[in-house]
């Protein structure tokens, strides 16, 4: 009950509250704009295994004490779920789009994980949505970039073995 009073108190309808609503809704409604409705399928299978990676990092993050959400959209999840559900994962699937070949997504990804890391990170930090207790910006730069690599690689696997049961026809 002390959390929901918290809440109600301290989060629901700050700046930063509205910050995380519109993390969680505007993603969404760009990529729709955006994604190739002939893919939407592939698409939102690495997008679906990119936010179960991308919760369970957090999750283990929370667990461990590294980082923690002062400021949270829904105060009975723990984690950052407007960030986890929405707004990296509508992004990884953009640059899985977009940047088809492995060259050039992997430019795409490591700049956006500089950018995530190194400008996104500080900026919920300076907005009292993210606190780093035992983290540096500096530790989560090789982890967006492992990760898009990571589901890349297992969604295409998996692609390419449906494809080669299917009878070489791509669906």
């Amino acid at each position: 009950m002390l959390n929901i009073h918290y809440w109600l108190k301290h989060d629901l309808f700050t700046f930063p509250w509205w910050v995380l609503l519109m993390t969680l809704i505007a993603p969404w409604m760009i990529w729709w704009k955006l994604v190739d409705k002939s893919r939407i399928a592939v698409i939102l299978v690495y997008g679906l295994f990119m936010s179960i990676l991308i919760i369970m990092l957090d999750e283990i993050g929370i667990s461990f004490g590294l980082w923690s959400y002062p400021t949270q959209l829904i105060r009975i999840l723990p984690g950052l779920y407007p960030v986890d559900f929405s707004f990296l994962p509508v992004a990884h699937m953009l640059l899985f789009q977009y940047f088809r070949n492995w060259r050039s997504f992997l430019i795409a990804v490591t700049i956006t994980g500089a950018v995530f890391s190194f400008l996104g990170e500080p900026l919920f930090v300076w907005l009292d949505i993210y606190e780093l207790n035992h983290w540096e910006y500096y530790y989560s730069f090789p982890i967006y970039i492992a990760k898009a690599i990571l589901v890349k690689w297992l969604v295409e696997s998996l692609m390419t073995r449906a494809v080669k049961h299917a009878g070489g026809k791509e669906r």
